[in-house]
């Protein structure tokens, strides 16, 4: 009787067994095939990025040959706008590829300098301006690039359809095997375009584009690279050694906008302080440090002053307060270079100041360490006085200046700043100082709690 129980409970352990590898098999088996059909979808994805990267620049190829044809301003301007947005969907579907290579890199950086030039021609014409013989020149030149562009990427569809490229084997591997897959004709289109680009690219344009953009050189980072312990020692002069409890080093952001040493700080008060440094120069680009603020006592002019002297204490002189922003007991102000008077937006720094005190809790300094360096700040063509004939007779004007603005374009333009009252609304309008033409308009959201624009 025993034995046969016995022999029952084997049996039943032994058939609960091969029920669970059976669920497991069955779970395996499932996840394979999602795991399967996962990277189908993503692949099937990547190509459809690709085959409209290829249909937005046999588009662009097209509106460029539009272009280099069209007799008035007005059919001149619809067919550069359009070049403009093919230009920017091709790049908007190119960043989706899963790979980043020299080839790849070279046509999202025609494809951007096409877009801004083709803007830059396309307001021309919509102020009544016929193309120049330099202008019709260059477009000459990127259309000639463009179907080369082209032809190299119909070769690449071909290695697509075949099969020798797998875009989920890019993702792992990236650049060398994107080498090794692309055929032979692909790799000597790509060599052909790369070469070409080099002559093409010394063409200097005016207007809202110019070769710079496309550099990766930081105007504002100057000096030489440094180790982690230099960092370090950054930190130490940046906070004071004697406020210092701890050091914890976070690591290296190599691919951050600016490649920079990450530490996080403990003061003697117990305080947490996380601070970035730059690899180049050493420089702060980052630092923060969150307590809680519960009383309001120094006014808003005083935390203007407070964060001016903080920033001119650690080199950053000639800092203009902007716009504010309160939050929690604490303001963020944006302060602007100046240069001869002229305010230049484009090189920022944020700075956040604790109201109950007046001490600094944050700063950051990207668009600073991106943008500075001297400007030319001597080409004003038109006066004031011939630039407010531009703005809308109905604006009650509070205040003007010159100022140097960024675009989206990631250029500057030099205007004049005229900040106005239409009813009760208050706007800025910018107004080209060579040209006289109106180049932005924002509204001044004034609030409780800060000076903001849109």
């Amino acid at each position: 009787m025993r034995g046969w129980i016995s022999r029952l409970k084997k049996a039943h352990m032994l058939s609960v067994i091969m029920i669970f590898l059976v669920i497991i098999l069955c779970l395996v088996a499932v996840l394979i095939n999602r795991q399967k059909e996962a990277k189908q979808a993503s692949e099937n994805s990547y190509n459809m990025a690709f085959y409209e990267l290829v249909d937005y620049v046999q588009n662009v190829e097209t509106y460029l040959a539009k272009s280099l044809v069209s007799s008035t301003p007005e059919h001149g301007a619809e067919t550069l706008t359009s070049v403009w947005r093919e230009a920017n969907l091709a790049q908007a579907y190119l960043s989706q590829l899963p790979i980043e290579s020299q080839e790849l890199e070279n046509t999202e950086r025609f494809l951007n300098q096409v877009s801004d030039y083709s803007y830059s021609l396309s307001r021309k014409n919509i102020y009544n301006e016929s193309l120049t013989d330099e202008d019709l020149k260059n477009l000459k030149e990127l259309h000639s690039y463009s179907v080369e562009l082209e032809n190299t990427l119909n070769q690449l569809s071909e290695d697509i359809n075949s099969g020798r490229i797998k875009w989920n084997e890019l993702t792992n591997k990236g650049t060398t095997a994107f080498s090794q897959q692309v055929s032979t004709n692909s790799l000597e289109g790509f060599s052909s375009l790369e070469e070409n680009f080099h002559e093409y690219s010394g063409l200097i344009y005016d207007g809202a584009f110019s070769e710079h953009l496309t550099s990766n050189e930081k105007k504002g980072l100057t000096g030489e690279d440094i180790d982690e312990e230099t960092a370090k020692q950054k930190v130490r002069d940046f906070i004071g050694n004697d406020n210092i409890k701890e050091i914890e080093s976070l690591g290296y952001s190599e691919n951050a906008t600016i490649p920079e040493y990450n530490f996080s700080i403990k003061t003697n008060d117990e305080s947490s302080i996380n601070i970035s440094i730059s690899k180049k120069g050493g420089h702060i680009v980052y630092m923060n440090s969150n307590r809680d603020v519960n009383t309001e006592i120094i006014s808003q002019e005083e935390a203007n002053q407070k964060g001016k002297d903080f920033l001119t204490n650690h080199g950053f002189k000639n800092m203009k307060e902007t716009y504010y922003l309160k939050q929690d007991g604490i303001v963020t102000i944006n302060y602007a270079y100046t240069q001869n008077n002229v305010v230049i937006y484009s090189d920022l720094i944020k700075v956040k100041v604790a109201l109950d005190n007046g001490e600094v809790l944050g700063i950051e300094t990207t668009g600073y360490l991106n943008n500075h360096t001297k400007r030319d700040v001597s080409k004003v063509k038109i006066t004031a006085e011939n630039a407010k004939k531009t703005l809308n007779k109905d604006l009650e004007i509070m205040s003007e200046k010159l100022a140097i603005i960024p675009t989206e374009f990631q250029t500057e333009i030099l205007c004049y700043e005229f900040k106005g009252k239409v009813d009760d609304k208050e706007f800025l309008v910018y107004i080209n100082a060579e040209n006289g033409r109106e180049e932005d308009v924002l509204i001044i959201t004034n609030t409780p709690n800060g000076t903001l624009t849109m």
